[in-house]
């Protein structure tokens, strides 16, 4: 899995958090967001999830955007999935 963090490339004047990219250990990998995990702020289906020293918070892509300036002074890492609300839907093969 790849994470961004403040000191390694998270720019959010390009792309968001698409800019560089860590790589974490096997005991650091972050599962995978689902639909069953919901944003913090409002609810919707979170593709955000922003790792803390005391926790995670998970988001929707807008409020991961609109917060990720102050996240990325505080988060130890920053998991983006928003990049699938872009993927073309998979057929229905039967």
């Amino acid at each position: 899995m790849s994470e961004l963090t403040p000191k390694n490339g998270w720019n959010v004047g390009r792309r968001w958090l698409h800019v560089t990219v860590s790589v974490l250990t096997a005991d650091q990998v972050t599962p995978e967001l689902t639909a069953a995990d919901r944003c913090d702020a409002c609810g919707a289906q979170a593709y955000v999830r922003v790792l803390l020293p005391t926790g995670e918070l998970l988001f929707c892509a807008h409020h991961g955007r609109k917060h990720a300036e102050a996240l990325g002074q505080v988060a130890t890492h920053i998991h983006d999935e928003s990049d699938r609300l872009l993927s073309e839907p998979k057929s229905d093969q039967r």
